[in-house]
Formats: structure tokens, C-alpha cells, sequence
């Protein structure tokens, strides 16, 4: 049975002239893990080494209800600080809009704050991908689009994303852009399916937006199963990972690089070694058969 197509190795970030490798690293746990700026280091160049350029973080990321808010941003701004040359090696990508203790804020003065603070925070004069967190239903699209293309055009973003909108959210703000969205960031596991089946990806492929996939192990429950619909989805995977020499969560990240979207999964792992090894999904090939049995094990019910 023929292979189905590897996944590129890299694909352009919507109009910014900028290349985004097959997978991200994701930053949400560097504060929570207490790393110093010198292990974040490592981290970054453990990620470059391994071919990944895409950095993922947010003004949200450290923050545990009380204090934190803008930590892991400050702690990647001292690492560019202290060896400016990685700058240029990645694509830098932050989201905002979250503003504790509201739940979403992106009134258009919200907005322009939480993009200045982030540079000043990443200690950079550009974010190459910026990205709504979280939809603000309170926010009029409108609005949002125009402070975001303000922050474009004054050269402070490259490209717009969203994180967490539903594909009539997404529409309603590209409708009121001038510049196309770049990408799109839902959560996407071989354990959490809905992507594929309620057009979340379909409109990425029309739209070329690049799927950044949140938590594409299933928040750890790929690696360590419990339920038996976790475990039929992890003997699924386990077939193709076996006869490839790989692990079971490397076989998870290549089964959702496989998909024509060209999705790309936030490595969230905070140990060099396991960002080395998540490289290797790129060599896993599948078949038709193997890609859908995932799935069906997933859905827990045949296809129709």
C-alpha cells in the first residue's frame, strides 16, 4: 500500500516572507519548570539544532492567578539579550489578549499596550507572528483588525494569527483585515479530533493559514493512556510507531503533520533530549489505512 506524502519540511507564513519549519516549540512551561536564562538558552539552541525556528510563547504564559504575567516573555527577551545572533535564526511568535484578572480583553486600546509590552518584554523591535490568544466576544472584529494592521504597518508585527476562534470567528476578522491572517492555533491531538471534522482545517487549506496544534499529545494522555478509547488510540499509533523504530509520541505529532493543512505541532517538552527527538516525526510515513485507524479509534464509532 502506497505511502501517503511527508510532510514539508517548511512552509511560508502567509505573506510575511518568512518559512516556518514542520514543528514549533512551545514555551507555556519554562516558568513553571523555574528555568534559568542560561537553561532556556539550551532549550532554544536544542530547538535550532533540531530544525525548529518556530518559537511560541505569550504574555499569559507564567502567570499562575496571582503574579507571573509577562515571565516566560521576559525570560526568552534576556536570552535574545545575552546572544542577539538567535534572533535572527527564528520565527518569533507571541499571542496577547488575555488580561488577568478579566478574562479577554481586545478593545483597541488593550490591544496596542499588549503589543508594545511584548517587545519591550522579548526585547526585540518586531514579533514575526502575533496572535490573538482567546476570541474577546466583546470585541468587534472591526476594531481588532485595525489595531492589528496599525501594528503592521508601523513594523512591530510581520503577521497576524489567531489562537482558540472558531472558523466564523476567523472569518469575521479576515473580513475586516487588508492583510491575510497567517495562521490559526487549535488544539489538536490524535485524541482530540475536532479539527478534522468541523472544518477548522478546511478553512485553513482556502484560507493558507499554517495550524499551529496546541497540546498534540493530549495533554500527556497519549503517552500515558487510561481510558480504553485512549488506549485504542495509542494501540493505533503503536503500530506505526513500532514497525518505525519510533516512540508512540513521535508517531502522535507525525500523524497530525500528515494531514494536507500541513499542521504543526508546539512541541511543549522543556528537555533538550526529548525537543531532539520530536524532530524525528518528520521521517514517519503512513499509509491511508494506519492514518484513519487513528482516527477511527478516536472517534470510538467506524467512519460512515
Amino acid at each position: 500500500m502506497s505511502l501517503l506524502p511527508p510532510p514539508p519540511a517548511s512552509r511560508p507564513l502567509g505573506a510575511s516572507g518568512l518559512a516556518v519549519s514542520a514543528l514549533a516549540w512551545g514555551m507555556w512551561r519554562l516558568v513553571e519548570e523555574g528555568l534559568s536564562a542560561a537553561e532556556t538558552a539550551r532549550l532554544v539552541h536544542a530547538a535550532l539544532d533540531a530544525g525548529i525556528n518556530l518559537m511560541d510563547t505569550a504574555d499569559i504564559y507564567g502567570f499562575d492567578g496571582k503574579v507571573g504575567f509577562g515571565d516566560a516573555e521576559a525570560l526568552l527577551g534576556e536570552v535574545l539579550a545575552q546572544e542577539p545572533a538567535l534572533r535572527d535564526r527564528m520565527v518569533l511568535a507571541t499571542k496577547g489578549g488575555i488580561m488577568p484578572p478579566l478574562p479577554y480583553d481586545q478593545s483597541p486600546g488593550y490591544l496596542a499596550q499588549a503589543i508594545d509590552a511584548s517587545l519591550r518584554r522579548l526585547r526585540t523591535d518586531r514579533i514575526d507572528l502575533w496572535q490573538i490568544h482567546r476570541p474577546d466576544i466583546l470585541a468587534h472584529p472591526q476594531e481588532v483588525a485595525r489595531v492589528l494592521e496599525e501594528a503592521v504597518a508601523a513594523g512591530k508585527v510581520r503577521a497576524l494569527g489567531v489562537s482558540n476562534f472558531t472558523i466564523h470567528q476567523i472569518a469575521a476578522l479576515q473580513h475586516f483585515l487588508t492583510v491575510p491572517l497567517a495562521s490559526t492555533q487549535p488544539e489538536a491531538s490524535a485524541l482530540r479530533i475536532d479539527v478534522f471534522e468541523n472544518g477548522e482545517l478546511d478553512q485553513a487549506m482556502v484560507l493558507g493559514l499554517v495550524p499551529m496544534a496546541w497540546s498534540p499529545l493530549g495533554g500527556g494522555r497519549i503517552v500515558a493512556p487510561e481510558t480504553p478509547r485512549e488506549r485504542a488510540v495509542a494501540a493505533a499509533l503503536d503500530a506505526v510507531a513500532d514497525a518505525q523504530g519510533a516512540a508512540r509520541s513521535v508517531a502522535a505529532l507525525s500523524w497530525l503533520m500528515t494531514h494536507p493543512a500541513g499542521i504543526v505541532p508546539i512541541v511543549g517538552s522543556q528537555r533538550a533530549e526529548r525537543i531532539a527527538a520530536a524532530a524525528r516525526a518528520c521521517d514517519v510515513r503512513w499509509t491511508r489505512a494506519e492514518w484513519y485507524a487513528v482516527l477511527v479509534a478516536a472517534r470510538e464509532a467506524p467512519l460512515p
